[in-house]
């Protein structure tokens, strides 16, 4: 053997024999004068029946260990006392236990461990005091017993029977005592009777917890509030919220807990029961500090989860109850938290029965379903609540509203929506409109744009009433297409939208104060609406009406077979217009009738260009028809006898190019053409012309009516001008006017023939003979084959009358030149002098007649009494009576 081989083998043995000699020293050492070290160099007592130490691994074996703080009182070490039937330490760091006064180890084995831990006081951040820090990279405890405190003697955390295997164990104090004592990688746990108090208001307790498979099971887990309701908002007043939890049994696995990141997968909570109070109080929204904090949840299931949520009165806000949600990849980190949904997901399924949600306007489910994709609703129920005062309300029900969902997302915190459709079956019920009158919003909020293509509601009926005047909708079914909300330009406001739409309703009805309205049938899309069966017929009778109104005011009385219009119309995006080709009214029946006992209205009445031009979109419908109709007005006044009627039956009207002036490039020239029956006696033409856009507002009016029986218009001039044609016929009236707002003149023409009239008393009885004689002697009773027309000249408007009152004062006018003479006035005063010299007459013989009465009274007052009447008293009595008459 070489001699160096020799020398090497000899120091290799000399080398083993120390290290032996060492080790067995340190373990006799250990043994004898460790627990003294302790005590003396750290801040616990600790002795044991039996240790053994392996200097070259680390490795110690230690059993009967009882450890003891040396001063329970010092809150500024981590305070132990208990027992431990075995330690085993691998890798045990003798030399910084030793030397840096630290505990650190690669595997720890506690053997029916049963401690009591106090947890030292938080370190002070200013000063940047750091703790004597253990760090045990795996842990195992089997059939432990621990309850850890705070440093201010307060329970924190307590189990039994706890079986514990820890990989990658990392304890620190800022875990320990703001979130979590302890973070690790891998888990495998089994206790009993688990106590959890992370602050001072909530528990948390499990009956049981174990591991198989990787698979964890809790049994029985409460989140607990150690203080009453009343209690909470006493002692917590800035506090919003107060929660109570309860899970009877919930598993999952491959938890992870590494410092800032919890993450786990297939979590299954089965039956839980969560309830909220709210206590009422609203806190200043405070800016989010960014949190480093990140969960990851694979698969996550809520199976037969029951929520309520209580109001600060104690009464229910929110229950809801066989709720189902399972959860693929739900994810919470930086990116998502800056987001307006702060967490994110992969897909989700969510179903609940039986919701309830009560505020002031109360909403019952029965059943909902929903996905990311698709949602559906089953009996829906919508009542107002106790505090709707003066808000809009609903109070209806719904068998089905089912909704699909092509794209939801958010970019840049704005949403932007695709809904493939919506359908909404079966809503009946009332949607009262509120009094308060909402602001109008320029902030679109998170919306970006939306898109919904199709809208469909169907065997519906919905009454929608505002300030107690009721809309109602029969068997509604409307189906709306391409509805689209997105930026305007150079606007925050929204666009909005629709491409086309259909709907239809039977038995539709609107009622005012005055009014009720209803439609047979409607049938509306964006190119046709047809109206059956329409009707507008008074709520009140006629003196109603008169003593319900300030001022003058029509009271109308209307029907309608048929209205039909074809077209292209928008009344719904920011540019509506109306188009109409064919405007068709078929076997419309028009009473209108005017008091005159109410005050006059004062306010200005525009003409009906005007009234035109005011309506703020483009309008034009080329042509529109009035076929087969009645036109009934009548008025009366505080003298007249009941009112007077004007009849136009037979009617039909023909509108050429109805417009607004809106439209640029397009005729605004309106023209109308009327043929009727006047007074169901002879036929009546007219020809109506204006221009929309002239901001003078001129027209002309022409027209021609023949053969009338002049008694004919007696039922319109008889009760209010208490004059009645007792013969001759109107065999031509020719007109033609031309106007604006401040009058009109033009041409009249009358040919007649044997015409008289009658002067009535103010009963409309007797015919006042004499007044009669005196009217029929100014009276041209017959024009001849020839008359010449008359110039209608200065008839000046009343601008609180319509403009059907200007047209009459030039049919009156043109009646007065024709049949009196073109010195109208001059005849006219001539009437009045030959009716005041008869009333005159009249009360000279009453006068004679009282004195005769006086003389015969005083000197033959016997032959009064024998006789009734006098001869001369009779014949005055029929005088005066042939004068009346």
């Amino acid at each position: 053997m070489k001699k160096w081989v020799k020398r090497l083998l000899i120091s290799f043995g000399i080398l083993a024999g120390l290290l032996l000699a060492a080790n067995f020293g340190l373990n006799f050492w250990l043994k004898t004068q460790l627990p003294e070290y302790i005590k003396n160099n750290t801040d616990y007592k600790v002795s044991y029946k039996s240790l053994d130490v392996d200097l070259s691994t680390g490795n110690i074996l230690a059993t009967g260990i009882s450890v003891n703080s040396k001063d329970p009182q010092n809150t500024g070490v981590i305070g132990i006392q208990g027992t431990v039937d075995t330690l085993k330490v691998s890798r045990f760091g003798i030399y910084d236990a030793i030397f840096n006064k630290t505990i650190s180890s690669s595997d720890v084995l506690l053997a029916k461990p049963n401690l009591n831990i106090i947890l030292a006081k938080p370190a002070d951040q200013k000063t940047g005091k750091k703790r004597n820090p253990v760090s045990f990279e795996n842990i195992r405890i089997n059939e432990g017993k621990l309850t850890v405190f705070k440093h201010t003697k307060q329970k924190f955390l307590s189990v039994q029977q706890l079986d514990l295997v820890v990989e990658n164990l990392q304890m620190t104090e800022g875990s320990a005592e703001d979130k979590l004592p302890v973070a690790f990688d891998r888990y495998s746990i089994k206790g009993q009777n688990f106590f959890f108090r992370p602050a001072d208001v909530y528990a948390v307790t499990i009956s049981s917890i174990k591991t198989t498979d990787g698979q964890m099971a809790v049994e029985n887990f409460k989140l607990i509030p150690l203080l009453s309701f009343a209690q909470f908002k006493r002692f917590y007043p800035q506090k919003t919220q107060l929660f109570e939890c309860t899970i009877p049994k919930m598993e999952f696995k491959d938890v992870v807990l590494n410092k800032n990141k919890v993450s786990l997968s297939d979590a299954d909570f089965q039956t839980p029961v969560f309830t909220v109070y709210n206590t009422g109080v609203k806190t200043a929204q405070k800016e989010k500090k960014k949190s480093d904090f990140e969960v990851h949840l694979e698969n996550i299931k809520f199976r037969n989860a029951v929520v309520q949520i209580n109001k600060a009165d104690g009464s229910r806000h929110l229950s809801a109850g066989n709720l189902n949600l399972n959860i693929n990849q739900l994810a919470f980190n930086k990116e998502t938290a800056e987001q307006v949904i702060p967490v994110g997901y992969k897909d989700f399924t969510f179903s609940g029965k039986d919701i309830m949600y009560t505020d002031h306007q109360n909403i019952a489910i029965g059943s909902v379903a929903l996905k990311p994709t698709s949602g559906e609703i089953r009996d829906l129920s919508l009542t107002p609540g106790v505090q709707a005062s003066g808000k809009t309300t609903m109070d209806l029900k719904s068998n089905h509203i089912a909704f699909n969902i092509n794209k939801l997302e958010f970019i840049n915190k704005k949403l932007n929506l695709d809904v493939k459709d919506i359908l909404v079956e079966n809503a009946n019920g009332t949607i009262n409109a509120g009094e308060n009158k909402q602001k109008k919003s320029t902030n679109p909020g998170i919306l970006q744009s939306a898109i919904i293509r199709k809208v469909s509601l169907k065997n519906s009926n919905l009454i929608y009433d505002k300030g107690k005047e009721p809309l109602a909708f029969h068997d509604l079914n409307a189906t709306v297409n391409g509805i689209e909300i997105g930026p305007k330009a150079n606007s925050k406001e929204l666009s909005f939208t629709i491409k086309d739409y259909f709907l239809t309703t039977r038995n539709f009805a609107y009622k005012t104060r005055f009014y009720n309205i209803s439609l047979g049938l409607l049938k509306l899309n964006k190119n046709k609406i047809q109206i059956n069966n329409f009707a507008m017929k008074p709520l009140v009778s006629r003196n109603q009406f008169i003593k319900m109104i300030p001022v003058e005011r029509d009271l109308y009385d209307l029907k309608a077979g048929q209205v039909t219009a074809e077209g292209d119309w928008d009344l719904f995006s920011d540019h509506k217009f109306i188009n109409a080709s064919h405007v068709v009214i078929q076997s419309a029946d028009a009473n209108i009738f005017r008091s005159k006992i109410p005050k006059d209205d004062p306010k200005i009445k525009p003409l009906y260009s005007k009234l035109l031009r005011s309506i703020k979109i483009p309008m034009n419908i080329n042509t529109l028809d009035l076929k087969n109709s009645v036109l009934v007005y009548e008025e009366d006044t505080p003298e007249s006898m009941g009112p007077g009627k004007l009849t136009f039956s037979n009617f039909t009207m023909n509108v050429k190019n109805l417009n607004s002036a809106k439209a640029k490039g397009k005729s605004t020239k309106v023209d109308i053409n009327i043929h009727c029956s006047f007074m169901n006696l002879s036929p009546l033409s007219v020809n109506w012309g204006f221009d929309v856009a002239d901001q003078h507002d001129a027209f002309t009016i022409s027209g021609k009516t023949s053969n009338l029986p002049a008694n004919g218009i007696n039922p319109f001039i008889r009760p209010y001008l208490h004059v009645t044609a007792t013969a001759g016929t109107i065999q031509e009236m020719l007109f033609n006017f031309k106007g604006n707002p401040a009058g009109l003149h033009g041409t009249f023409n009358l040919k007649h023939k044997d015409l008289k009239i009658a002067v009535l008393n103010k009963n409309n009885h007797e015919k006042k003979g004499f007044l009669t004689a005196v009217a029929n002697v100014f009276l041209k009773s017959n024009s001849g084959n020839y008359p010449e027309s008359v110039m209608v000249e200065n008839v000046e408007r009343d601008p609180t009358k319509s403009f059907f009152n200007l047209f009459w004062k030039g049919i009156e006018q043109g009646l007065k030149k024709t049949l009196i003479g073109k010195n109208v006035e001059k005849t006219e005063q001539k009437v009045k002098n030959a009716v005041s010299s008869v009333k005159e007459m009249k009360q000279s013989v009453k006068g004679i007649k009282e004195e005769i009465k006086q003389k015969k009274n005083a000197s033959q007052p016997q032959e009064e009494k024998k006789e009734k009447k006098g001869f001369l008293n009779g014949i005055f009595k029929k005088k005066d009576n042939a004068e009346e008459k």
